[in-house]
């Protein structure tokens, strides 16, 4: 996922901040009205909107709210005073449009759950209060909603308020239960191996960058595609094709492109023309869908035309790219919704009765990766195979699984694959998104875990930059990037670069970093990287209880 995927984490993590924001007792009326009532049991007490407007002004809580602010620590103080800043960048259309999707929906009935209303409207006045206060001349924010809820009184049910945001994305925090309970299994002992290089180091190839504009007329998809090559590069190793997270861009990646080029092989990093960040840029000031039903179908399809095009090129006289691309022996690398896309292509199904049943039921606890999945409740089939026999290996970067594939779909795939894991990621859970996907797959596979990784530590630094001033939510933030994750990027150039060298004359050669031992000896303190070609025994035993299979 890309920069879209900061505009959902922010309005999800909104409504987490909220949640927070009314254990302190945020008011919220249509008049502006000045006292909300917090309830626990028999007990009540009323708290000023007009202190929460002087905390939010001057960074400090008044007195009078020390009878609640006392009980929380410094962390949770200052999230608070964040949430309370907080404004979205969205106006009153989006707004309207996101909060009246299927998803939307219930994810307000959700939280209307710890609202205490003597009607059934919790909602609607949610939804009201959320599309009235984007109108506020600030933008919308928790104090703007507050003033625009339609009601004189707000009671809220303390209790409820915990248990809805407890479960926000529960995907996350069953991650980290399951990594402290399995991390003793992933401890193999020193090694004692010696490497003869390291593939983490740059190559010694030149190489260029070919920027093409392909054009699908068949689908009507205009494709923009960067060509990494080198005078090395031959049909000897296969061409690499890299699938991007959704509203992102094809240089999301960059330094890996340049490091497999500057190693002799072709790189062809594409757009996907309705996900992109131009779509989604473009569809945010348009007021338009971010994603429709049918991308899930195209992205593979875009991969394969690439192919097509590719073969083409390989065989085009007078050009410098004639005979040097094995377009037939590829290798795929797809990042978060790109990850989803490759394990598409390499063969697994999309299998959506389960999706279409789970998305209609209460989504507050999905992810931001499984709720991008839900879209695809839409699409009419239940089963689609979109595999390309032309992909001979695939990897997946913090793929979307959970809810696509269903049961079996991964049971499909048709190539050796190896999943890459990150520990602390908000955004697709490794648990629910990587780890279960992992043992539904055929052999031969890999699972990579990095131990502190986070979503967007894979990334290309420059479009990270963001990232600092991110406030750290259950949903967001907290990331790992930059120079902070330079080690991570630097094995996930060595594990790319072996994993190709397998389908090519240095297979043998390359083989002896794919082990668990080369993934110790990369580890730091910091990071502690684990590969394992199955599940433990023991962790297996954890992951069932925490599935409930």
């Amino acid at each position: 996922m890309g920069r879209i995927r900061e505009s959902f984490q922010t309005i999800t993590g909104w409504f987490c901040a909220l949640a927070i924001a009314q254990i302190l007792g945020v008011n919220n009326s249509a008049t502006a009205a000045d006292t909300v009532v917090v309830r626990f049991g028999l007990f009540a007490e009323s708290i000023s909107v007009a202190d929460l407007q002087t905390a939010a002004e001057t960074g400090k809580f008044p007195r009078n709210l020390e009878s609640f602010t006392n009980k929380l620590s410094e962390r949770d103080r200052n999230f608070i005073l964040g949430a309370l800043r907080t404004k979205l960048p969205l106006n009153v259309v989006t707004i309207s449009r996101l909060l009246n999707t299927q998803i939307g929906t219930t994810i307000l009935n959700d939280l209307a759950t710890a609202l205490v209303r003597k009607d059934q409207a919790g909602a609607q006045a949610l939804r009201a209060g959320f599309v009235l206060g984007s109108t506020a001349p600030q933008g919308l924010s928790i104090l703007s909603f507050i003033k625009a809820y339609p009601s004189q009184r707000l009671e809220i049910n303390l209790p409820q308020v915990f248990a809805v945001a407890s479960n926000l994305n529960s995907g996350f925090w069953l991650t980290q239960q399951f990594m402290l309970a399995i991390a003793p299994q992933f401890n193999p002992t020193t090694s004692q191996l010696s490497f003869p290089f390291d593939p983490g180091l740059r190559g010694n190839e030149q190489f260029q960058v070919l920027s093409l504009q392909l054009n699908d007329q068949k689908r009507n998809r205009k494709i923009p595609t960067d060509i990494y090559w080198s005078n090395a590069s031959s049909i000897e190793k296969p061409v690499i094709v890299f699938s991007h997270g959704f509203g992102s861009v094809r240089t999301d990646m960059r330094y890996l492109a340049e490091h497999l080029a500057s190693h002799g092989y072709i790189v062809v990093a594409l757009e996907h023309p309705g996900s992109n960040a131009t779509h989604t840029d473009l569809a945010i000031k348009n007021n338009t869908r971010l994603l429709q039903p049918q991308e899930f179908l195209e992205r593979p399809k875009d991969i394969s035309f690439v192919l097509d095009e590719l073969e083409k090129l390989n065989q085009k006289p007078n050009q410098p790219l004639q005979g040097k691309i094995a377009a037939d022996n590829a290798m795929v690398i797809g990042y978060s919704f790109g990850g989803g896309t490759a394990l598409a292509i390499a063969g697994a199904e999309l299998q959506l009765e389960n999706l279409k049943q789970r998305c209609k039921k209460n989504v507050t606890g999905l992810s931001l990766g499984e709720t991008l999945q839900c879209v695809a409740q839409e699409l009419p089939a239940n089963r689609y195979q979109l595999g390309d026999s032309r992909i001979k290996r695939a990897i997946a970067l913090s793929p979307t699984t959970s809810l696509i594939f269903g049961k079996n779909g991964l049971s499909k795939l048709q190539v050796p694959t190896l999943i890459w894991a990150a520990s602390a990621d908000k955004t697709v859970p490794a648990l629910p998104e990587q780890f279960i996907g992992f043992t539904a797959m055929p052999s031969p596979k890999w699972l990579v875990g990095v131990l502190g990784g986070t979503h967007l530590s894979v990334k290309d630094p420059s479009t990270t930059l963001d990232q600092e001033q991110r406030l750290n939510t259950p949903l967001s933030g907290g990331e790992v990037v930059g120079e902070q994750a330079a080690d991570i990027r630097k094995y996930l150039q060595a594990i790319a670069l072996s994993f190709a060298a397998q389908l090519t004359p240095d297979a043998e050669k390359y083989a002896v970093f794919l082990t668990p031992d080369y993934a110790q000896f990369a580890s730091t303190q910091a990071f502690p990287i684990r590969l394992v070609t199955k599940i433990p025994p023991q962790a297996m035993f954890i992951l069932r209880e925490f599935t409930g299979q």
